[in-house]
């Protein structure tokens, strides 16, 4: 049986026992139901675990003893997708596919053509619920290492964004480039760019084509947004970091 994962902060790794309260507290005694002698893993979310033991119960929170600690490196090279804003329940089911299958950075893109704006305590709220939604999915996909949501960006933001990556990729459905031939670095930040479901505007192409930009085709049908990341993901990470 797969051990049910919970998030602590990194301090928690510092000693030989573990207080899970708060939510993760009450979904581990309300909702996994969990027992004293049970067995649960926790991570920062930055690399490092341990298996723990319940060793006490309270209403909505357990003490639990330190077993096996143990810390996976980060890896390489680390996939970061900027992201135009989908709308409706798509944009948190993008995030959640694109958590599962190994993204390590998620960047929501204010794009032209986006249906959905952020704006004032709109954006508040939907930043949430994508980190929410990340967080919620790399437990279940066991993920040590779990992504990065950044704040909303510009244009202009994913532009200076791509002046420290090894290596950018657009998806345009307009060009013959496939994404599965171009070369792919091993280390440092690869970026995919994922716009809109109208579409990157012609001047969006241009300015991250300035900052080293590339456009690619991912393949011959044309996804939604919400799904397009997580499969050009997994066209990169069968070619990088997957055996």
């Amino acid at each position: 049986m797969t051990l049910p994962v919970f998030v602590v902060d990194a301090d928690a790794f510092a000693h030989d026992t573990v207080t899970l309260d708060g939510d993760e507290g009450r979904h581990a005694v309300v909702v996994r139901r969990l027992r004293v002698g049970e067995h649960l893993v926790i991570t920062d979310g930055r690399g490092r675990a341990a298996e723990c033991q319940v060793t006490v119960l309270a209403k909505a929170s357990l003490v639990a003893a330190v077993l096996v600690r143990r810390f996976e490196a980060a890896p390489l090279p680390r996939l970061v997708v900027v992201q135009a804003i989908p709308k409706g329940d798509h944009a948190e089911r993008a995030v959640d596919l694109m958590t599962e299958i190994g993204v390590d950075a998620i960047v929501p893109w204010a794009a032209a053509r986006n249906v959905v704006t952020w704006k004032g305590d709109r954006a508040d709220k939907a930043l949430h619920r994508w980190r929410a939604t990340a967080t919620a999915a790399a437990k279940q996909s066991r993920r040590l290492w779990h992504p990065q949501v950044a704040d909303l960006h510009s244009t202009a933001q994913v532009v200076e964004l791509l002046a420290g990556a090894a290596a950018c990729y657009v998806l345009h459905e307009s060009v013959s480039r496939p994404l599965a031939g171009v070369p792919l670095p091993a280390q440092g930040d690869l970026v995919l760019v994922v716009g809109p479901e109208g579409g990157i505007t012609e001047d969006e192409v241009e300015a991250l084509g300035a900052a080293g930009a590339q456009t690619v085709r991912l393949g011959p049908e044309v996804l939604r947004s919400s799904s397009a990341g997580m499969a050009a993901a997994a066209v990169v990470l069968s070619r990088t970091r997957w055996p």
